[in-house]
């Protein structure tokens, strides 16, 4: 069965891009720790971030760099967090979190709760 994110690639299900190639798609979390929570995905659906060839893991990260320079060029934050969880959905990906302090990246706390607009115009503002 399809994961989400494949689903999301596929353009099943709408979401907010930063950035896209052949073989990454980069888009806003919906339910972000903080404004600007970003997912990089692999085109593939690649359960284990590890199981990724290494040439490939090596792609993703450059262009994970790419899209935090753009988060961080939008959004107000002192670094762009980066963490690999790999349990809430099974696909490969990488989340980019704009952070103050270590608290920041705690997955354990409440999510934001954006609406559809805020979520656009927070994608609009990285993509200028």
């Amino acid at each position: 069965m399809a994961t989400v994110f494949s689903k999301i690639i596929a353009g099943q299900i709408p979401c907010y891009k930063i950035e896209e190639n052949h073989e990454f798609l980069a888009f806003l979390d919906v339910s972000p720790l903080a404004q600007g929570h970003t997912l990089v995905v692999p085109k593939v659906e690649i359960d284990y971030i590890f199981d990724i060839d290494d040439a490939m893991l090596g792609r993703m990260m450059i262009f994970a760099k790419n899209v935090a320079c753009k988060i961080k060029q939008a959004i107000d934050c002192k670094k762009i967090g980066v963490a690999v969880i790999g349990l809430e959905v099974p696909h490969a990906h990488i989340h980019l979190v704009p952070i103050h302090t270590v608290g920041d990246i705690n997955f354990g706390k409440p999510k934001l709760q954006l609406s559809a607009e805020e979520l656009q115009n927070t994608a609009n503002k990285i993509n200028q």
